[in-house]
């Protein structure tokens, strides 16, 4: 295994021009499989509630599923940074609320970092979360937290007054300590500038190939849901199609009583029903038949 990828780590790449391979995980399958595959950085996102829950929003999600989610994805990954979000109002009332929280998701959800959206207006929290050692990776442009004010998820920074705002967003983020930055849905020519001008890594989600790395949500890049098709994801699979193909086969077999066949179930040479009017007894002369992991190779 290579080295535990740190925030160290992150910010060598950067100034090394080598690219930052990121990608959501919510739970230790995802995230085992995720990290052997070469995930620097695993962010267990607030997405979840969207993809995971099967709300129309992240606002739903709570700090404690969020923590019960990190804890999950640290358990199943080894070599990749893990980052947890902090959700909807867990740090936007005070300092105090985000540094409680933040602590929440490193002490009990094991992450190794926290994300939180927003500009220069929560340069304190991130400054505060800093202070109390946890690193913190800001989130600018597309805010999902912010749909609201947003009116919806739309490309943002599309115009110079929005485009500079952004900017100093970003550089007021940097001073105030943050190890990283998430730069979603803006034009490709405003992510070149930030890129450019902070020294702190700019991984790109819709912000085209000039940032320092790249983020997608996991169920996105698989094809896991073919209704939803933004022009900033690339599907690298078609999981929905194979699930779906391999789900139906199970159901046929069972259908047509093909499954379990012979090859998938036990069998003992020396098992002896015993006629009683109480419950028949097993007697079994031969040691057990191990089963093994109900659900395949633990993590």
């Amino acid at each position: 295994m290579k080295d535990k990828v740190t925030i160290h780590t992150l910010k060598r790449m950067k100034q090394g021009g080598q690219k930052i391979c990121m990608v959501t995980a919510y739970d230790a399958t995802f995230a085992h499989i995720l990290d052997r595959a070469g995930a620097d950085v695993l962010l267990v996102g607030d997405s979840l509630g969207m993809v995971f829950q099967g709300h129309d929003s992240t606002l739903p999600v709570t700090m404690d599923q969020m923590v019960y989610h990190c804890a999950a994805v640290s358990r199943g990954a080894k070599r990749s940074h893990i980052v947890g979000d902090l959700p909807f109002m867990s740090y936007q009332t005070s300092v105090e609320s985000a540094v409680r929280n933040a602590g929440r998701l490193v002490a009990e959800g094991g992450v190794g970092s926290v994300k939180l959206e927003g500009g220069a207006e929560f340069a304190d929290a991130v400054a505060g979360i800093t202070r109390a050692s946890i690193p913190v990776m800001g989130h600018l442009g597309l805010t999902p937290q912010s749909v609201h004010k947003m009116g919806g998820y739309v490309v943002q920074g599309k115009d110079e007054q929005a485009a500079e705002k952004i900017l100093q967003d970003a550089l007021a983020l940097e001073h105030a300590g943050a190890y990283a930055l998430v730069l979603e849905g803006v034009p490709t020519e405003l992510a070149q500038q930030v890129t450019q001008r902070l020294s702190i890594p700019v991984i790109g989600i819709g912000a085209g190939v000039h940032c320092d790395g790249q983020v997608l949500v996991c169920y996105d890049l698989l094809g896991m849901n073919p209704d939803f098709k933004p022009k900033f994801v690339k599907r690298y699979a078609n999981m929905h199609g194979s699930i779906t193909e391999a789900a139906g086969a199970f159901f046929s077999e069972i259908r047509a009583g093909a499954f379990p066949d012979a090859e998938h179930s036990f069998h003992s040479k020396t098992l002896r029903l015993v006629p009683s009017k109480a419950a028949p007894e097993l007697e079994l002369a031969e040691p057990a038949e191990k089963v093994g992991p109900v659900y395949g190779v633990p993590v």
